[in-house]
């Protein structure tokens, strides 16, 4: 399904969920001008046909030590699809990767990395990335600012 498939009001229930997880089914009721009942039913169906993932807390990364943000751009030694599939797979398991891309263009792979200090990212270079066999060249981007984070998407 694709999002021609919703109505308006599901749109609207969608957006209050993207501003506020934590809505009760009645806020979003009051919000949008339904009651409950629908409100609650819609927002199952959204869950089991997809269009909602998941529900998480977002963490501030400077109180949680981790404030220094990095997108780290891989190009494997070789495109190959057992090559990209071990790759993946060992990025999955490094807690530090937040977000890992295949992208078109000159690297193969975006891998967004917090990390405390460029110390702390030096030393993960080293000994995380570093040992990872496939990769053949790695081109760090260190965010000195974020202008704007959002989580959601727009509908």
């Amino acid at each position: 399904m694709n999002s021609s498939t919703l109505d308006e009001m599901d749109l609207k229930i969608l957006r209050c969920l993207q501003e506020d997880a934590k809505m009760t089914t009645k806020q979003i009721a009051a919000r949008v001008n339904l009651s409950s009942t629908p409100v609650f039913e819609r927002i199952k169906r959204l869950e089991s046909e997809g269009y909602i993932k998941k529900y998480m807390a977002i963490l501030d990364p400077e109180k949680m030590g981790r404030g220094f943000l990095v997108f780290c751009s891989v190009k494997l030694k070789q495109m190959h699809r057992d090559i990209a599939n071990d790759f993946v797979s060992v990025i999955k398991g490094i807690p530090e990767v937040t977000a890992c891309y295949n992208v078109a263009g000159e690297f193969d792979y975006i891998l967004t990395i917090y990390a405390p200090d460029m110390k702390y990212y030096n030393d993960f270079i080293i000994n995380v990335l570093g040992t990872v066999e496939s990769i053949g060249s790695i081109l760090s981007t260190f965010v000195m600012k974020e202008i704007k984070q959002g989580y959601g998407i727009y509908v």
